[in-house]
C-alpha cells in the first residue's frame, strides 16, 4: 500500500524545490560580479597564506637582532627587511595576520551568535520579549561603542580572548535587527501558518521553518562583521589596548612603526595596507554576497 502523503511532505518538497532555484540563482548572480570574485579568491589566499607560511618560514617573528635593525627589504635574506628592534617583518607580518585574521573571524562569529538569537526571539515571540531586546539594541547603538571597548579592555585586561569577546559584545545590535526583520517577515508566511495548524511547536517552527530564511542576511552581515571586527582589533591595537607585543598583528605593528614614518616609511605601509586591502575586500565580497542574495527578482 502506497504510503500517504500528508500536506507536512507536500510543504517540505515545494520549500526545498524553491530553496534549491533561489541558491542556484543567487551563485550565477554571484559569479558575474568580478569584483567579488577576485575579492573571494583573494580572502581564501590570504587566510590559506598565514596558516600555511608559517610552517616554512626560515625566521621567527619575535627574535630580536639589534644589530641588524631597519635593514632594507631582500638584506640578510630578510624578504621585507626588519623592525626597529630588527625582527623580521615578513614574519611578522604572516604572524600577525594569523592573529588580526583570526580575531576577526572569532569576533564575528560571536556577535552573529548573539544578534541572530537575540534578533529571532525579539521577532518571534513579540510582545514584551520583543520590547525589552529591541530597546536594549537601541541603548546599545545609542553608545559611542569604541568608547565603551576602550572601558572595557582597561577593566578587563587586553588577552585575545578578552578582545575577541568584548568585540562580539558590542556588534551583535544590526545583526539582531536584520534577523528581527527578517524573522517577522517570513512569520506571516502561508507554510509558517500552516506549521502552526499542523501541531509544530513554537521552537521548531523557529529553528526549522524561520531562521532558516534568514541565512542570507546572516551571511552578508557575517563578512561585514569580519571587515568591522579586523578594523576594531587595529584600532585597538594601534591605541595600544588591543594586542600586546611581542605577540604580532597587523595593528600593533603599525603602533610599533608610527614612531618611525620618516626613517622606515616601509615599516608603516606594510601593516598598513595589508589592514585597508583585507577591510576593502571583505566588503567587496559582502556588496557581492547581497547583490547575489537580493530576492528583488532579478535572474
Amino acid at each position: 500500500m502506497a504510503a500517504e502523503i500528508t500536506t507536512q511532505d507536500i510543504q517540505d518538497v515545494a520549500r526545498t524545490s524553491l530553496e534549491e532555484s533561489y541558491w542556484g540563482r543567487a551563485r550565477r548572480r554571484f559569479a558575474k560580479n568580478k569584483l567579488a570574485m577576485v575579492s573571494l579568491v583573494v580572502l581564501l589566499m590570504m587566510h590559506g597564506a598565514v596558516m600555511i607560511l608559517p610552517y616554512f618560514l626560515s625566521h621567527d617573528p619575535d627574535t630580536i637582532n639589534l644589530f641588524g635593525r631597519f635593514l632594507p627589504p631582500g638584506a640578510n635574506g630578510h624578504l621585507l627587511g626588519t623592525d626597529e628592534m630588527g625582527r623580521d617583518v615578513f614574519a611578522r607580518l604572516v604572524y600577525g595576520g594569523r592573529v588580526s585574521l583570526g580575531i576577526g573571524l572569532s569576533a564575528m562569529v560571536g556577535s552573529i551568535i548573539i544578534g541572530t538569537i537575540l534578533g529571532a526571539l525579539a521577532g518571534f515571540w513579540g510582545g514584551w520579549v520583543d520590547t525589552v531586546i529591541m530597546r536594549i539594541t537601541d541603548a546599545m547603538l545609542s553608545f559611542p561603542v569604541f568608547f565603551i571597548l576602550l572601558t572595557l579592555l582597561t577593566i578587563l585586561g587586553t588577552s585575545i580572548r578578552m578582545i575577541v569577546l568584548v568585540i562580539a559584545l558590542t556588534s551583535w545590535m544590526n545583526v539582531a535587527r536584520i534577523v528581527r526583520g527578517e524573522v517577522l517577515r517570513a512569520k506571516s508566511s502561508q507554510y509558517v501558518e500552516a506549521a502552526i495548524a499542523l501541531g509544530n511547536s513554537g521552537w521548531a517552527v523557529l529553528f526549522r521553518h524561520i531562521l532558516p530564511q534568514s541565512i542570507s542576511s546572516i551571511i552578508v552581515a557575517a563578512t561585514l562583521g569580519v571587515a568591522y571586527s579586523i578594523l576594531t582589533e587595529s584600532s585597538l591595537s594601534y591605541l595600544g589596548l588591543g594586542v600586546k607585543p611581542p605577540t604580532a598583528s597587523w595593528g600593533n605593528m603599525l603602533s610599533g612603526a608610527r614612531s618611525y614614518i620618516w626613517s622606515a616609511p616601509h615599516l608603516v605601509w606594510y601593516p598598513g595596507l595589508l589592514i585597508f586591502v583585507t577591510v576593502l575586500l571583505y566588503n567587496a565580497l559582502g556588496d557581492g554576497l547581497r547583490d547575489a542574495l537580493d530576492t528583488s527578482g532579478r535572474s
